[in-house]
């Protein structure tokens, strides 16, 4: 029986460096298949979680928020957009339009993983990640977050039905206080077995000796 690796993943759908991380994890899992058994969970992270509806202008968002100019922010974003399309993930050319709240998507995720299991959380995450940065569409639209639970291949009127409600917020917003207590304030994280850290969108070869560091433990 292979040996089993816990694996936390806190990060945030509005993420790019998430998705990132997503596909690079991926990555190591399967280059790691032979040796171990991989337990995804993926926590709520929010960066923006005073984000009104409707969103704000993606650009003057990355402008105000981290005080860059436009230049600079359209040549980090094609940098993003090149290592996110070696790990899978073919950004929209023309990057996302908006910054959105995210806080329904992490509801959606944590019943995902309650009521139909930690590959269907996997499988949502992912299409959510394409929602936000590939199809770059507006995530407030309750359509486009069903579509994506769809391609996800879980039910959708069961998920219109969180959405419409308030389940899971408590949950949720517990989740992400647990994770901000143990001292996590960027995303995306990796917390391995409950005791090793791991912090950025690194390559899957980090990621991979930090696994096999911990088969040999």
């Amino acid at each position: 029986m292979k040996p089993k690796i816990k694996i936390d993943v806190v990060s945030d759908v509005a993420c790019p460096w998430c998705a990132v991380g997503y596909g690079e994890l991926n990555k190591a899992i399967e280059a790691m298949g032979d040796q171990a058994e991989f337990e995804i969970h993926f926590q709520p992270f929010e960066l923006n979680p005073n984000m009104p509806a409707g969103g704000q202008d993606a650009v003057e968002h990355l402008t105000q928020k981290y005080g860059l100019s436009s230049e600079q922010v359209q040549v980090n974003q094609a940098r993003i957009r090149a290592r996110a399309a070696e790990v899978g993930f073919t950004f929209h050319p023309a990057g996302r339009k908006r910054i959105y709240n995210t806080f329904n998507a992490h509801r959606l995720l944590y019943w995902a993983a309650k009521e139909c299991g930690l590959p269907a959380q996997a499988a949502l995450k992912k299409e959510l990640l394409n929602t936000y940065f590939c199809l770059a569409v507006s995530m407030d639209d309750v359509d486009n977050v069903l579509a994506a639970v769809g391609r996800a291949g879980l039910d959708q009127a069961r998920a219109k039905v969180v959405l419409e409600g308030n389940e899971f917020a408590e949950e949720v917003r517990a989740q992400k206080q647990n994770f901000q207590n143990l001292g996590i304030h960027g995303v995306p994280a990796f917390i391995l077995n409950d005791q090793h850290l791991i912090e950025g969108a690194q390559p899957s070869a980090v990621l991979v000796n930090s696994f096999k560091q911990l088969l040999e433990a």
